[in-house]
């Protein structure tokens, strides 16, 4: 069993910065793919990044390449995602998962564990 703990959200004007953490249990952390999504109120959940478990591949939804970095401390068994010049629809619950397997990358299929999220609120 593979416990996630998200943290980091809160509310910050758009331009703004935040660093959402994921911190990890188990002692295989370091072999799983982790991936960032997030749910915006009355939208379906979206894929926002991923990475696989050396942190030497990464993948981003183009609606946030270049602004967000996906990476990871295997050490920690923690995973981030720094999130610069924010915008509005940036506004969402921000989970992360793992696939222990490997199989996961940008769909939903495959992750087998899920944090409880945090929310993420950009003002204009």
């Amino acid at each position: 069993q593979v416990q996630l703990v998200e943290s980091g959200g809160g509310l910050v004007q758009a331009g703004g910065s935040l660093r959402l953490s994921c911190a990890a249990s188990g002692r295989t952390f370091s072999t799983y793919t982790m991936g960032w999504f997030r749910q915006a109120p009355g939208k379906e959940r979206e894929f926002v990044a991923a990475i696989r478990w050396s942190g030497g591949r990464t993948y981003y939804a183009d609606s946030v390449k270049g602004r967000f970095t996906i990476f990871r401390d295997n050490a920690k068994s923690t995973m981030y995602l720094q999130m610069n010049s924010l915008k509005p629809e940036d506004t969402a619950v921000y989970r992360c998962a793992a696939d222990p397997y490997g199989s996961a990358w940008a769909s939903q299929t495959g992750y087998l564990y899920w944090g409880q999220g945090t929310q993420v609120t950009v003002s204009s």
